[in-house]
């Protein structure tokens, strides 16, 4: 008979082969689950219908955009007026790096991440909730604890696998707290099984809901007992006040807890913020229309950095320019050493009482040692010889160095606030126009609102450009004066780009308002809209060019200084090798620069301002610079 033998043999693995397939299964699990989630990083977007206004839902023009990402480019904001969503910010010319949340959208994100872990971890949701606040909602953090050492992780977070005491036919208990004996349907136990009465639990639970979100922890009332009390069990025995309490901390525990999300900080402001870490600019703006700097949560300040504002608001805020000012402006009494400022002509100075010591304000002695013979009451022969012979040189020179500083500070503080209230001023007549006159003068133009935004758009570069010129000021106080090259290159664009501004901000504010004119309106719109949009390009193009050049640290003037050196060796070079021929040589240079300028359609571009004028004209329109 003929033997049959298998075709495929079980192969029995070797006895020093421990393989743990239920580690396995798990690793596999939790790098699906990661997986899933770095698909859906970034994915959550809670108000995809107003993301981008010039994307048009275009999620590749989008991606192209952000990864050509420009460090010098300032995030320029345009209102979608035709949204009907109540959110007018605006939105970006490139893709947001950040997302704006909703209560809703958090609660939402909340329930996907306690699902995630309660799925891959086959543990109860009310147990996922609490793993996840106590690593401080990051997924992947509960994933790699509670793997690598689970007991460690419910022994920590206070998770017992089962109950530490258990109670097996007892008909009545005793309160660990009141200690009164109550029915066991009238006892209640948290994981662990210690029990204690509705009233004492009830009274436990209000006092730490009341202490704050500490609550978010409770754990078990009994002092050796270190196990969590669930979110179910304090929705059970909790007052309805105290359930909306506790609700709400555990909202504001996945913004205050998630070090990638944070709460607007504009007043009255319920909008949370995710934003990308390390995805460049941390200029944000909110639903409220608030734009501020995620990384400091101040307004939004590029392109200074977060260490330069806080300096300035602390200086600001702080007592040193009072103490600058006081030293400037007033002098110790000889006698009191309280500081007196001079209010009068004469140099005839009385203390206040009790000291009423009278002293010559210039040379600080004794006024009874002074009269017509020392040079009268204006004047002090002996503070002008002291002063000769170097006796005041020194408190003079404090004097006059808390002086200097004193009007160097006034200079860019009176700037900077200047700028901030022509800002306020620029988004209320921003808000005027698109609530009131672009209604009216599409009437009055005879044209649809949508080919209006220009005016728009022109405001709206008003409001970022007055926002960048006012943190320039801060900018220019604390760079150092002994970088001459620096400051003057400073200067240089900070002068261009509020010439531009001021060019367009004008042409926005005051020449419009004739077209709004019902009688007689020009016929010149046109023109205007030309003009108008070509202001808007020629000052972002400035300001482009600021905050690159701030956002480098003003690196341009090392290289600017060699090339011009340069520039200027090679010149003298070819002056002293070829004498008048270089000068024609430099003339007929010059010439062809100049007929390069002019382009296919008989215009020529301003060398100052890139503006291209008709071919007859011969000062620039824009910048009214001679050609």
């Amino acid at each position: 008979m003929p033997l049959c033998v298998p075709l495929f043999r079980p192969i029995k693995p070797e006895p020093a082969c421990n393989l743990d397939f239920s580690f396995v299964i798990r690793v596999l699990i939790i790098f699906i689950a990661r997986m899933d989630s770095e698909d859906d990083f970034g994915m959550h977007d809670a108000n995809d219908d107003d993301e981008d206004f010039y994307s048009g839902g275009d999620d590749d023009a989008a991606a192209a955009s952000m990864d050509s990402d420009d460090a010098g480019v300032a995030d320029y904001e345009f209102i979608d007026n035709d949204s009907d969503d109540s959110y007018d910010a605006a939105s970006h010319r490139y893709q947001q790096n950040y997302t704006v949340l909703t209560e809703a959208d958090i609660r939402h994100r909340q329930e996907e991440d306690v699902t995630k872990i309660s799925t891959v971890l086959s543990i109860s949701k009310v147990a996922a909730s609490i793993l996840l606040r106590y690593y401080n909602w990051s997924v992947s953090k509960v994933h790699d604890e509670w793997f690598a050492d689970e007991e460690k992780v419910r022994r920590t977070v206070g998770l017992p696998e089962k109950p530490v005491i258990e109670h097996r036919n007892v008909k009545q208990l005793d309160c660990g707290i009141c200690f009164d004996t109550y029915p066991c349907k009238e006892m209640h136990a948290a994981a662990c099984g210690h029990p204690f009465c509705f009233t004492c639990w009830a009274g436990y639970i209000g006092t730490a809901i009341n202490d704050g979100p500490g609550c978010l922890m409770l754990r078990c009332p009994d002092p050796s007992c270190g196990a969590v009390v669930f979110q179910d069990m304090i929705n059970a025995l909790a007052s309805n006040e105290d359930k909306e309490k506790f609700s709400r901390y555990f909202i504001r525990s996945y913004v205050e807890d998630n070090r990638k999300t944070k709460w607007c900080p504009a007043p009255g402001c319920d909008y949370a913020i995710d934003f990308i870490v390390g995805s460049g600019s941390f200029d944000v703006t909110c639903r409220c229309s608030y734009s501020f700097c995620w990384n400091c949560t101040e307004e939004a300040h590029r392109p200074v950095d977060c260490g330069t504002v806080a300096k300035w608001i602390l200086k600001n805020s702080a007592e040193s320019e009072n103490m600058n000012w006081i030293l400037a402006n007033s002098k110790p009494c000889p006698k009191c050493k309280r500081p007196i400022e001079k209010n009068q002509g004469c140099m005839h100075i009385t203390c206040t009482p009790p000291c009423k010591f009278e002293f010559c304000w210039l040379c600080l002695g004794a006024w009874s040692e002074h009269g017509e013979r020392t040079g009268g009451f204006y004047a002090c022969n002996r503070y002008e010889t002291a002063k000769q012979e170097g006796v005041y040189d020194e408190a003079e020179k404090r004097r006059e160095m808390a002086k200097n500083s004193l009007e160097r500070y006034t200079h860019y503080y009176e700037r900077w606030a200047t700028n901030q209230s022509s800002r306020q001023k620029a988004l209320a007549d921003l808000q005027q126009m698109q609530s009131v006159h672009l209604e009216k003068l599409s009437d009055i133009q005879c044209q649809p609102e949508s080919q209006l935004k220009f005016i728009t758009e022109a405001w709206l570069q008003i409001v970022e450009c007055r926002r960048v010129l006012k943190w320039t000021y801060a900018y220019g106080y604390y760079l150092p004066e002994h970088e001459h090259a620096k400051r003057q290159f400073f200067e240089y664009l900070q002068g261009e780009a509020e010439s531009g501004l001021e060019r367009l901000h004008q042409c926005a504010e005051k020449e419009l308002q004739a077209y709004l004119n019902e009688e007689d309106p020009p016929k010149d719109f046109n023109e205007f809209r030309t003009k108008l949009a070509g202001l808007t390009s020629v000052t972002r193009n400035y300001f482009e060019n600021l905050v690159r050049a701030l956002e480098n640290g003003l690196s341009d003037v090392d290289s600017i200084g060699a090339s011009s050196k340069a520039v200027i060796s090679k010149s003298l070079g070819g002056a002293s090798s070829k004498g008048r021929g270089g000068r024609g040589k430099a003339t007929t240079s010059r010439s062809s620069s100049s007929n390069r300028n002019i382009d296919d359609f008989g215009h020529w571009s301003c060398e100052h301002c890139t503006f291209a004028n008709v071919r007859s004209a011969t000062v620039c329109q824009m910048c009214q610079r001679r050609r």
